[in-house]
């Protein structure tokens, strides 16, 4: 009996399957069958500002490299945030909305917003170091 104690303490989750007792339940869904679940990962939250440059994200550039990212719209306009490598598309954003999570690139990336081309942002590695240096079309609001 101690050892069966002692397995259920040490084999959480796997303490209905040890011990040669049933529990009444098949596992999923009944009321004494829940299986383990991992935690959610941190989700940070860079505010869209509106069309103002550099100035049009809050944070920018953001510390969150390798990090779950929802970006929430406090504009009045529709806004779709792309990484200009395009590895990452938000899909519209309407005024009020946040975008589905997404993971930003642990070496950090630039950012846009295609429908207004003028609004850029940047997200620093998540080793600490700054942003990628910014290359192409969209960097001429730093």
């Amino acid at each position: 009996m101690r050892l069966c104690v002692y397995a259920l303490v040490s084999l959480v989750g796997l303490a209905s399957v040890g011990c040669g007792g049933s529990s009444g339940s098949s596992g999923s869904g009944g009321a004494g069958g829940s299986s383990p679940t991992s935690p959610s990962p941190v989700t940070t939250t860079i505010n869209i500002n509106g069309q103002n440059g550099a100035q049009a994200f809050s944070p920018n550039p953001a510390n969150f490299g390798g990090q779950v990212v929802v970006f929430k719209n406090n504009d009045n306009t529709v806004h779709r945030v792309i990484l200009n490598d395009g590895s990452v598309d938000t899909g519209d954003i309407a005024p009020g909305a946040t975008s589905r999570a997404v993971v930003m690139p642990g070496n950090g990336a630039n950012y846009h917003c295609t429908i207004h081309p003028g609004m850029i942002g940047a997200v620093a590695a998540a080793s600490g170091g700054p942003p990628p240096a910014c290359v192409g079309d969209y960097c001429t609001g730093y």
